[in-house]
């Protein structure tokens, strides 16, 4: 580590050691960033990987903001305990949105024609993370005496040895 000037104060001061601390974990950080930035670029797989990572950041934000419409996705409470729900209910719904967008993206491609069509690169590409056929305003009708059509499958109990399951069966 090199040697940084003696910052304003007297000598053995605890501001000026306390300042020296601050400075010199300052560089630190800086000198942290350029080895990043260096690397970022650099490698182009480096890059791939924060875009890839923003991008799904960026798209978490936006079923957010879709989700929490009325409010504007914003939090309207000062209170902790008020906040804190908020967000877990917001993750609750984001989950269940997940879980029943994959139903319908397995139940899609479960199809003959989709085999063939779609190659490694087109399946990565795939996410259960989407809204379009959210409708964040309005009036929602839900049937509460009706299932959607999804074929879930279940897993069976697992096999000893805490292998595969056993089998599976579909509640329909």
């Amino acid at each position: 580590m090199t040697r940084v000037p003696q910052l304003a104060g007297a000598a053995g001061s605890t501001t000026s050691d306390a300042m020296y601390a601050a400075y010199a974990a300052m560089l630190e950080v800086g000198r942290a960033k350029d080895h990043l930035r260096g690397r970022y670029l650099r490698l182009r797989g480096l890059q791939r990987e924060i875009e890839e990572g923003l991008n799904v950041m960026e798209s978490s934000n936006g079923a957010n903001s879709v989700i929490a419409y009325g409010k504007g996705g914003e939090i309207a409470s000062n209170r902790r305990d008020e906040q804190e729900m908020f967000v877990l209910c917001l993750r609750i719904l984001q989950s269940a949105l997940v879980y029943v967008n994959t139903l319908m993206l397995q139940d899609v491609l479960d199809g003959p024609e989709w085999a063939d069509l779609l190659t490694p690169a087109d399946r990565r590409g795939l996410t259960p993370l989407f809204w379009s056929h959210v409708c964040p305003y309005g009036e929602v009708n839900l049937g509460m005496a009706a299932r959607l059509d999804l074929a879930a499958t279940v897993p069976g109990p697992r096999a000893a040895g805490g292998g595969e399951p056993a089998k599976e069966r579909t509640d329909t």
